[in-house]
């Protein structure tokens, strides 16, 4: 099963995509800052993460560069609302496979998961 780490700290929607993850057989866990994320993604083995840019304690720009750091090849979604083609360049120049903003479409989210999944060889 694939594994996500999820990054948000709206606690309805974080709880609203794992759910809807989950139930689309993708085993989602949900971390509420950046920090929790980071703490996650060094103790865990995901196969994709999302991230939200502006979070507590650590944003999303600075988890992905400590991500890259350790794991050059895992893909990353950005799902924020920061739209300004400024933050888009930022997220995709840390190495983001993907960038949506919010609001957003969840069978769109998954689409993209899936696509990404399938250029790097993990999903079947």
């Amino acid at each position: 099963m694939v594994r996500i780490l999820l990054a948000e700290d709206d606690s309805n929607l974080g709880t609203l995509l794992r759910d809807y993850l989950s139930v689309k057989s993708y085993e989602t866990v949900l971390t509420k800052d950046g920090e929790q994320a980071w703490t996650k993604f060094n103790s865990e083995t995901f196969d994709l993460c999302i991230l939200d840019v502006m979070m507590p304690k650590m944003d999303g720009f600075t988890v992905a560069r400590e991500i890259r750091k350790t794991n050059s090849h895992i893909p990353f979604i950005f799902l924020t609302a920061k739209s300004l083609k400024d933050d888009v360049i930022e997220g995709f120049s840390v190495g983001a496979d993907d960038y949506m903003t919010k609001p957003f479409s969840m069978e769109e989210l998954l689409f993209r998961i899936k696509a990404i999944l399938r250029r790097t060889s993990l999903n079947s």
